[in-house]
């Protein structure tokens, strides 16, 4: 076995192609990330990730995503504007999702 922590195709024991689910049994990816959302290897401590689903008004979603932009955390940025392309009105997801890509980008 070599030092990158994997076991016969798995990583820390993990089966072959098991994805991490959450409560109801959607696929969620709970391996820990660093300040700007690069997956870090399962068993590290990783940066507290941004609550999901939270609606917020345009307001508030933009003056929270740049407070994280500001704190160097885009991934978290990125994921402010997720919850708002996904609770928002049809007409404002193009907006959303777009700003989304862009901080996830960054």
């Amino acid at each position: 076995m070599s030092g990158t922590g994997r076991r016969n195709g798995t990583s820390e024991g993990r089966s072959v192609g098991a994805r991490d689910r959450d409560a109801e049994g959607r696929a969620r990816n709970a391996r820990p990330r660093d300040g700007l959302g690069r997956p870090l290897p399962y068993g590290v401590r990783g940066v507290e990730r941004q609550p999901e689903g939270v609606v917020r008004g345009p307001e508030d979603t933009v003056a929270e995503a740049q407070a994280l932009l500001d704190a160097g955390k885009p991934f978290h940025a990125h994921e402010v504007f997720e919850d708002a392309w996904k609770s928002g009105p049809d007409e404002e997801r193009a907006l959303w999702r777009g700003l989304a890509q862009l901080a996830v980008g960054l």
